[in-house]
């Protein structure tokens, strides 16, 4: 099992965008946290008034964004960009195929990272 922790602007927000990654709550602690899961991974959403959300001691502000990912693999592409739009998801980039197989990166309602990847059929 794996938990990992994606700083959020808005849980309320992010809910429905990993819902449509096939992600299921399991705990909500008010407005700003929340855990889903999906397999053997824990994600925790942490929005504004958490503590991961606190200044560091040099004033460095946790903010959402970068280019580090959580990979979601499924068993095609299509369908889960399909759900992703639905709900208003951006895209970084069009699905491209590779020898591995196809992959997306779509932003999370804060602008996080997260690959969705299909092994190609070889």
């Amino acid at each position: 099992m794996a938990t990992l922790r994606y700083i959020v602007d808005d849980v309320d927000a992010a809910l429905p965008f990993y819902a449509a990654l096939g992600f299921e709550l399991v705990e909500r602690w008010g407005p700003p946290f929340a855990m889903v899961a999906r397999g053997d991974l824990t994600l925790w959403l942490s929005g504004p008034g958490t503590s991961a959300r606190r200044p560091m001691p040099d004033g460095a502000e946790p903010v959402p964004g970068g280019w580090n990912r959580f990979v979601v693999e499924v068993d095609d592409v299509g369908p889960t960009v399909e759900a992703l739009r639905a709900v208003g998801a951006r895209f970084r980039n069009e699905p491209i195929s590779g020898p591995g197989g196809t992959q997306v990166v779509v932003e999370d309602p804060s602008g996080n990272p997260v690959e969705v990847f299909a092994p190609g059929r070889g």
